[in-house]
């Protein structure tokens, strides 16, 4: 499991990566029924889910991650969330549109999901043992080293969503091997994602 932790502020993230997943579209079903739940056993559900469920294949790098986890928590902090949780947000951070329910299916789980990021935003010291177990609980899946993360990118997914197809023919185009090309994707994304609040 990878750790972020924020010196500026009280906040640690915490993510766990699955590959591949069973039953994608179970966890999906229990969010949406999580919120419908009245009373304890809707509270102890909604616990059981409180996650960012996140499609790993549009993430290009931790930084990349890290940078949306960032953001969410700087909304979260600042009462300027445009999602119903930090946890969302996190989604809506990485859509290169303001587009909330373009963001949760794009980057969120869905039915066709192969592999899973969980991530928990904690605003107080949490252990990473009880974490990790809860979210083992929460996702059929075979957990990971955080490594495989690099692996598992659809660099044509992320080049549609952010419509970097003609810069990146250009710099194939110029010689530019795959990695520098890699490269580039990445810090537009990760550059993007750090620049979303200022440019709304």
């Amino acid at each position: 499991m990878q750790t972020f932790r924020f010196d500026h502020d009280r906040y640690s993230a915490y993510a766990l990566l699955f590959s591949p997943v069973r039953d994608p579209g179970k966890i999906k079903q229990r969010i949406v029924a999580a919120a419908n739940i009245q009373g304890s056993e809707g509270d102890q559900e909604r616990d059981a889910v409180n996650f960012a469920f996140i499609e790993p294949a549009l993430i290009t790098s931790s930084l990349h991650l890290e940078t949306a986890i960032h953001q969410a928590i700087i909304a979260e902090s600042q009462g300027s969330l445009r999602t119903r949780t930090v946890h969302s947000e996190i989604l809506f951070a990485l859509n290169p549109t303001n587009n909330i329910t373009e963001a949760i299916r794009r980057y969120g789980v869905s039915d066709s999901s192969k592999s899973l990021l969980v991530v928990l935003i904690a605003d107080e010291p949490t252990n990473p043992s009880t974490v990790e177990s809860k979210m083992k609980k929460a996702v059929d899946g075979v957990a990971v080293p955080f490594s495989g993360l690099q692996d598992l990118t659809d660099w044509d997914r992320v080049k549609k969503y952010h419509k970097l197809d003609k810069e990146t023919r250009e710099r194939e185009s110029g010689g530019a091997d795959r990695d520098s090309i890699r490269a580039f994707i990445d810090n537009v994304v990760t550059s993007s994602v750090a620049m979303k609040t200022v440019m709304q």
